[in-house]
């Protein structure tokens, strides 16, 4: 017999293992898919019971694990939580979260509303999306990133005890990712076309606006684990906060800290684009202040269709440059 002859079953041969190798391999897959998303659908279920007792409520309705075989996709109808001792409440619409498994740290989430809030000293919320997506990147023992993006966004009380709802604004878009370095907390965030309804800010009027900026949180890390509430003892960088109207525009940046006793501290630089549009913008949501916003942007016009200007701000006393602006009240 020639070695040609006893090649095919060779080959035959080592091709049917392979096979089996395979079958053997994909088993042992599915079984170890089934065993993890039985394993998550359990432990999100024992999340959401142990919320519950001792006045809180919280459901996850209809918790279902798929995705088989490529990723996990875990989804809720709908999402609610009460605590009646804070008397707080909050419920969503669907969720699903999807985790792929080549990226099985970056899991993603899509949200559908309204979001519906209700807490102490402040009107029953209802807030709305068109598309609303959140984004993870896991890491210990903090996310390397949080982020969500939001289209055709909008807020009204909720009409929920019968009074017909207040519009409170709207936005085509918006941003916002957190992220830690080292210590601290480092914020980057965007909108645009915010329109804030008259009824909600007293009946003035503010054209459409578009704003973004960046804010470094110090010492954020320790503040989220203990879930500090107080500002005081708090203090921000601001990198930049742009706030913005066709050619009117304003821009903030610099350090912001509070003490212990509540009072404010800060060394800001304010950059204005085109101060007589700002002052138009100014003069209509401020009418009472009409006459004292024309003249003194009438100024500062003066000094370019970009000016800058320090705002300072020591122990609660602010001036701006050399014009003091009065005390500001301690905060909590």
């Amino acid at each position: 017999m020639t070695s040609n002859d006893e090649r095919p079953p060779n080959f035959l041969r080592r091709l049917f293992w392979l096979g089996v190798f395979i079958v053997v391999l994909f088993g042992l897959y599915s079984a170890g898919w089934f065993y993890l998303a039985d394993k998550v659908k359990s432990e999100a279920g024992k999340a959401v019971a142990d919320l519950n007792g001792n006045g809180i409520e919280a459901d996850c309705a209809n918790l279902t694990v798929s995705g088989y075989p490529s990723s996990f996709a875990i989804s809720c109808d709908s999402l609610a939580y009460q605590d009646d001792t804070r008397n707080v409440a909050a419920s969503l619409g669907s969720l699903k979260a999807v985790t792929h498994i080549t990226q099985i740290l970056s899991p993603g989430a899509d949200l559908r509303g309204p979001l519906r809030t209700s807490v102490p000293g402040m009107a029953p919320l209802w807030i709305d999306w068109d598309n609303l997506r959140a984004n993870v990147k896991l890491s210990w023992p903090l996310p390397r990133r949080v982020s969500l993006e939001a289209a055709g966004l909008s807020a009204q009380t909720d009409p929920a005890d019968g009074t017909d709802p207040v519009e409170l604004f709207s936005a085509g878009t918006a941003a916002g990712q957190l992220r830690p370095n080292g210590q601290d907390i480092d914020y980057a965030g965007s909108f645009t076309n915010l329109e804030i309804e008259p009824d909600a800010i007293d009946g003035r009027v503010l054209p459409p606006l578009d704003g973004g900026g960046d804010v470094t949180l110090k010492n954020g890390v320790a503040l989220i684990k203990t879930q500090t509430e107080s500002l005081r003892g708090q203090a921000v960088d601001i990198g930049k906060l742009d706030l913005s109207s066709g050619s009117a525009g304003v821009t903030v940046s610099g350090p912001v800290s509070v003490d212990a006793d509540g009072l404010i501290d800060a060394d800001l630089m304010i950059r204005i684009s085109d101060p007589k549009a700002v002052a138009e913008i100014l003069g209509k949501a401020i009418p009472e202040q009409k006459s004292q916003i024309k003249t003194g942007f009438a100024g500062l016009a003066l000094l370019g269709n970009e000016p800058s200007m320090p705002l300072k701000i020591v122990k609660g006393k602010a001036s701006l440059g050399f014009i003091p602006l009065g005390r500001i009240e301690p905060v909590d």
